[in-house]
């Protein structure tokens, strides 16, 4: 879920409805005496943003935050509109360890619901099925909004967040989700007030075309000109191939002109700059346009360590102080901004170490991002694996799939299992093509079994 969260407050609004412009525009259509669609409401947004800030407060140095520091009841924030997921006992099935109220009473949910698979198909917490394998895949949060039509015939608009949880920084064995949502008009208010809107929108006065500078003067005979070209018969229609037909339009990553050998570091900071700029105006989910401005950021920190006076000139003007425990830090305050969403400036500073620790070349940052498996999540996840390695810190080794291992593993007999002086033994079952189940092997770990015989259905 890699985008540009942080350039301004999350609750801030992006244009000033006080301003010349936005009066002007006010005044001029103030007779028709229309009312603006409802929006979506802030509050819903901002608390799927609420949610994963408090994700990123837990999560410090680690992969993922520790799943005891979570207790669902007691965010007060998100209580009544929480699920907690419990992975432990399968991904294929998990079980509910928490259900805020409202989203119980949303679901018409009893207290005996203890497992997804128990919960109603058509109800709000169903949906998340369709996610969740999402954010294990992808071991990052994952954000979703859609609608549907609910076991009442109700039409459903929601929005959620799922953030990841592990017991041991490695495993994803728990997700925490945070929902919201909202009934939306029914059809037989919903189509006359569209209507209703429409016969607005008709009635609205008709904006009066600006009378073009100089009209009656010298370039009088240059506009006559340019308009008899205008209002000309086109001989022949364009004809487009049917690839092109409601293609999607893509907005190109404009870049600054690249600076040379002989440019100085204000050039490579401008440019920089210009990059983080690009990517905040061109849209929050332009992965290429941030990938860019981190790769320029990185191309600046380059340059810096030649320009060293002129590096801490800039430091001082802008107030930021260097930092010899995290270098990068007042690099990427620099360019994104001292104000900037201070998790995401630690990534970025985290992606500029890793690239320095790899040396990589000047200008390749942006295609590593955009190659390396997880982007820029997992780029901050090996720099911080590094850093623990460096320090002589115990790292959990780098999992391997187990199920080709497992697929391959012959079928074994029951009696194979009778050694041993454990009242209870977990032992691990594969479904073969012809449906026949076939034990493959047992869990050899104590406090996993303990576990395990918690979530024992009998």
């Amino acid at each position: 879920m890699d985008n540009l969260r942080g350039f301004g407050p999350f609750d801030s609004d992006q244009f000033d409805a006080d301003g010349p412009a936005y009066a002007s525009f006010e005044e001029e259509y103030e007779d028709a005496a229309i009312e603006p669609p409802p929006v979506v409401s802030g509050d819903e947004r901002r608390m799927q943003v609420r949610a994963y800030n408090f994700w990123t407060s837990q999560l410090g140095e680690s992969n993922y935050p520790n799943i005891e520091e979570l207790e669902p009841e007691g965010v007060e924030d998100f209580r009544d509109y929480s699920v907690l997921l419990d992975f432990t006992s399968g991904i294929e099935n998990p079980s509910i360890q928490y259900l805020g109220e409202a989203l119980r009473n949303e679901c018409g949910l009893t207290d005996d619901i203890s497992y997804l698979d128990q919960v109603p198909p058509r109800s709000l917490l169903s949906r998340i099925t369709d996610h969740y394998l999402q954010i294990i895949a992808n071991r990052a949060p994952i954000g979703f909004e859609a609608e549907f039509v609910n076991d009442r015939g109700a039409n459903i608009m929601y929005r959620g967040i799922l953030l990841p949880y592990s017991s041991d920084d490695d495993t994803i064995d728990f997700i925490y989700g945070v929902i919201n949502w909202k009934e939306a008009a029914p059809a037989e208010i919903a189509a006359p007030l569209q209507k209703e809107v429409e016969s607005a929108l008709a009635d609205m006065p008709v904006r009066k075309d600006h009378v073009p500078v100089w009209a009656d003067g010298p370039a009088a005979d240059e506009l006559e000109l340019a308009a008899e070209f205008t209002d000309a018969e086109v001989e022949g229609e364009l004809v487009l191939d049917a690839s092109y037909a409601d293609a999607p339009v893509e907005l190109a990553v404009v870049e600054a002109d690249e600076p040379g050998e002989d440019s100085v570091l204000a050039d490579w900071l401008q440019a920089a700059r210009s990059s983080a700029d690009h990517a905040r105006d061109t849209d929050a989910r332009s992965r290429e346009a941030l990938y860019s401005a981190i790769g320029r950021a990185y191309d600046f920190s380059i340059a810096a360590q030649r320009f060293p006076e002129d590096y801490a000139e800039l430091l001082a003007d802008s107030g930021i102080t260097a930092q010899e425990r995290a270098p990068m830090t007042p690099v990427v305050k620099l360019i994104f901004g001292s104000g900037y969403d201070k998790t995401r400036l630690t990534e970025f500073a985290a992606a500029l170490d890793y690239a320095h620790r790899n040396v990589v070349a000047q200008g390749g940052l942006a295609d590593l991002l955009a190659k390396h498996d997880g982007g820029l999540k997992g780029i901050v996840q090996a720099e911080r694996r590094a850093r623990k390695l460096a320090k002589g810190e115990a790292v959990a080794p780098t999992l391997v799939d187990p199920r080709p291992r497992l697929r391959a593993a012959r079928a074994r007999d029951l009696s194979e299992f009778a050694q041993g002086s454990e009242e209870f033994v977990v032992l691990v079952a594969r479904r073969d093509a012809d449906g026949n189940v076939a034990i493959v092997g047992s869990v050899e770990d104590t406090g996993l079994t303990d576990k395990v015989l918690t979530k024992t259905i009998v």
